[in-house]
């Protein structure tokens, strides 16, 4: 039973419940009034779409795209778990998939490991079911499967009423209380049904609807926050805003961690939702413009390694397909790279050593006695805050 006598808004609103608490009732999307797009909203919209074009221009210089997007995808994965309390790098990750470290914190990295599998099944099941309800719930129990959470039913709606607040805190003390489980699936209905037919609205403003709609229905027990994010790629990608999956927006949100939660909670508590759209259109245009410059960088430092190579290794092919492998495989090992090249254990140490005198690669400190490199000037432009420990 609950109170209609609460606080309403233009995005639902707070109703009473039998426990003393408010819980947030969202009102079905589109948003009614609908959205305003006045002169500034217009203007973010277009630098927005232009960064993304800019963005695509720039792939397509890119050797092999593959590439590029693989290693997007592993930073994107890094960055969301972090808003999410995991304290795995993005070093730790190519480390271990490199099979170059054992890893101490390998429960934040199995939680990594676990975003790059459901970001990438989305993906490619994108191909073969629509997106939808169906659709997130399988990707929820990938990204939850064997990690932190595991115990929540992964991949299943919650039965029972959740919260979002400090650790410790109860539903009383909460920050935010989304809607109980019968106004929750009315509302994911919704959801479903404006992810199908909601085209009034331009794929990036709707793209940023259905995130902070899902963000505040909060279906799951765990994992709402890495779902959400991962819904906007799905989105952009499943309308065809972006030829491939290259904008990821976990950087620009954990970098302004407070105002993304601040708009958020604005859109419930004031039903401001131009104002979340505004700052989701900053977050698009600035993380566009950024990986844009990030593939203009990746073409040049090819182009000059190569030329290095070229230069103090004339006749060595195994240094122009090792040079390649780094561009997959930032940090390798020796047995990695004789696996890169096919040569021997001494022929493939030798062929380090030349690289770390040419400059291109740089040995980290040992890991249970293993010897690591780095392509250092490679992986330093998916991250200003590596530390390689050397």
């Amino acid at each position: 039973m609950t109170d209609k006598n609460s606080s309403q808004t233009r995005a639902g609103e707070y109703v009473l419940q039998v426990g003393g608490y408010k819980a947030f009732i969202p009102n079905k999307l589109p948003p009614d009034p609908p959205v305003q797009i006045d002169s500034e909203m217009l203007q973010l919209f277009s630098q927005a779409n232009i960064a993304l074009g800019r963005l695509d221009g720039a792939s397509e210089l890119l050797v092999d795209i593959n590439i590029f997007v693989a290693m997007y995808i592993n930073k994107e994965a890094v960055l969301s778990s972090q808003i999410e309390g995991t304290q795995a790098s993005l070093v730790d990750i190519l480390a271990f998939e490199a099979e170059a470290a054992i890893p101490e914190n390998i429960q934040d990295i199995e939680e990594v490991v676990n975003y790059i599998a459901a970001l990438n099944f989305g993906l490619e099941r994108l191909n073969t079911l629509p997106l939808s309800l169906r659709l997130i719930r399988e990707i929820h129990a990938l990204l939850l499967a064997g990690v932190r959470g595991s115990e929540l039913h992964p991949g299943e709606f919650r039965t029972h009423q959740n919260w979002i607040g400090h650790k410790g805190s109860t539903i009383a003390t909460a920050k935010f209380v989304p809607p109980p489980v019968n106004e929750m699936m009315d509302a994911l209905d919704n959801l479903e049904k404006f992810l199908h037919y909601g085209n009034d609205l331009p794929i990036l403003l709707k793209a940023g609807v259905v995130h902070a709609q899902f963000e505040t229905i909060h279906p799951f027990f765990d994992g709402n926050g890495r779902m959400g994010r991962l819904l906007i790629t799905f989105l952009l990608c499943h309308e065809q805003v972006m030829k491939r999956p290259l904008l990821y927006l976990s950087h620009f949100f954990k970098a302004n961690k407070a105002d993304y939660f601040e708009y958020l909670q604005r859109v419930r508590s004031e039903g401001d939702w131009e104002g979340w759209l505004k700052f989701f259109l900053r977050g698009v245009y600035d993380v566009a413009t950024e990986a844009t410059i990030t593939a203009q960088k990746i073409v040049q430092l090819r182009e000059a390694d190569r030329n290095l190579i070229e230069s103090k290794l004339p006749r060595s092919g195994s240094a122009y397909k090792l040079l390649d492998h780094l561009y997959t495989r930032p940090i390798i090992t020796i047995n990695s790279a004789m696996s890169a090249t096919g040569l021997s254990f001494a022929n493939a140490n030798n062929l380090v050593s030349k690289l770390q005198e040419c400059g291109i690669l740089r040995e980290m400190a040992q890991d249970q006695r293993r010897r690591r490199f780095v392509y250092q000037r490679y992986l330093a432009l998916f991250s200003d805050q590596l530390n390689f420990d050397v």
